[in-house]
């Protein structure tokens, strides 16, 4: 029983350094960008969209949809390296301890 009271606690201290990340990734910001850097996109840890730069010459009535697959890939980059950031992260929470397959933390 004492290896079980062991497990417990090393549970709880898990789950408040899994707290203290997610506060924490609220304020991490991560920026992605399109075309060269026109068009960039901030995103928060969680995935939040905080903030969007566009860059005038890219502004054209005529090619909206130019415009349009900038915002996303600049969104994909961003989103890219939040998650990258927050695997890091996770990494270091767990002391690489290897999830199954298809289980993600935070859940």
């Amino acid at each position: 029983m004492k290896n079980i009271g062991q497990l417990m606690k090393q549970a709880q201290a898990m789950q408040s350094k899994m707290a203290e990340m997610q506060a924490q990734l609220e304020t991490v910001e991560m920026t992605g960008m399109a075309g060269g850097g026109m068009v960039q996109l901030t995103l928060n840890g969680k995935g939040d969209v905080k903030r969007v730069t566009i860059d005038k010459a890219v502004v054209d009535p005529a090619e909206v949809e130019v415009l349009e697959d900038l915002l996303v890939a600049a969104f994909n980059d961003a989103r890219q390296k939040v998650n990258s950031h927050t695997e890091s992260e996770m990494q270091k929470l767990t002391g690489g301890l290897a999830l199954p397959g298809g289980m993600k933390l935070p859940f």
